[in-house]
């Protein structure tokens, strides 16, 4: 069973019973499975269920003007005295010092831990400045029951970059896959050096595949999630297979997974009217998309600023 419907499960089972004790709590919280952990992401899976793994759900309540001290003390305890088992599940132990992933989350603390900010509204500077994995642990799983729309309301209005922002981080990630892939790939192949051949050919990849999930408008996940996320994309999923080759060899053949990578990749950008470019040439693209951006004065920063 996936983690998120073991806490829906666990949470239809028992949650409710147990918010029923609360009934100055109705139209005051959110209940979900969201944050860190693969299971929010749906990529959980036997070897996932080593550490913190459990039958789990979240409490998301506001702020101590609507919610005191004592009944979010008395929600915790009510929770941490739910089973210790479930469908042969073991719960884990809470922190009582906090940093818990379950459990009663301050939803203004839950934000801000995520994104620095406690309700979504990030300056220019601070979209490019939070970890974009962050990002995508603040609006992944799934949410049960959101009494305020509160929390779903902020989740909204982190869901995707702006457009500007986008097109940035675009293209930086278009020069730089220019730089890596079209340009030093090859000639380190040409003068014998397959150690830096290597390297060009993993910044190559990493610079593919964030430019395939901005291609995508969807974040990009934490480092060792990247290609099962991208499997499941709209655009350009067909292109894990290539990458994966690209980044298990070294050999001269790299050079024409490069150019097929790119060239899928700027084929979406067209596609997308972000360059109207015809040729192949992954720098000047980059120009071309940042030329897009409508904000002059991040259109006008360098072209690595959203890197």
């Amino acid at each position: 069973m996936k983690g998120i419907e073991l806490a829906k499960a666990f949470y239809e089972e028992y949650g409710i019973p147990m918010l029923k004790e609360f009934p100055e709590l109705q139209g005051k919280i959110a209940i979900g499975l969201v944050g860190s952990g693969s299971e929010c992401f749906g990529f959980d899976d036997e070897f996932s269920k080593d550490h913190d793994f459990e039958p789990a759900f979240c409490l998301f309540i506001p702020d101590e003007a609507q919610v005191d001290r004592r009944s979010a003390f008395l929600l915790e305890r009510a929770y941490a005295k739910l089973p210790k088992e479930y469908m042969g599940y073991a719960r884990n132990a809470l922190d009582p010092v906090g940093g818990n992933r379950h459990g009663v989350l301050r939803m203004e603390e839950f934000f801000r831990s995520k994104t620095g900010t406690p309700d979504g509204n990030l300056t220019v500077d601070a979209w490019f400045a939070v970890p974009e994995f962050s990002l995508a642990e603040a609006t992944n799983g799934a949410v049960f029951r959101d009494d305020l729309g509160e929390f779903t309301a902020i989740r909204e209005k982190l869901s995707k970059f702006p457009r500007d922002v986008r097109l940035k981080k675009l293209a930086g990630e278009l020069l730089l896959m220019a730089q890596a892939g079209q340009y030093n790939y090859p000639r380190c192949i040409a003068r014998g050096e397959t150690a830096a051949a290597r390297l060009a050919a993993f910044e190559f990849a990493k610079s593919a595949l964030h430019a395939i999930f901005l291609l995508n408008d969807t974040y990009l996940p934490f480092y060792k999630w990247q290609f099962r996320a991208l499997r499941g994309l709209t655009k350009l999923c067909a292109l894990a297979q290539p990458l994966e080759q690209l980044l298990s060899s070294a050999g001269a053949e790299n050079a024409e997974r490069v150019e097929q990578i790119v060239g899928a990749v700027l084929d979406e950008t067209r596609a997308q009217g972000l360059s109207g470019l015809p040729h192949n040439e992954a720098e000047l693209h980059a120009y071309a998309v940042n030329g897009q951006i409508a904000d002059a004065n991040l259109r006008n920063q360098h072209i690595l600023y959203g890197i």
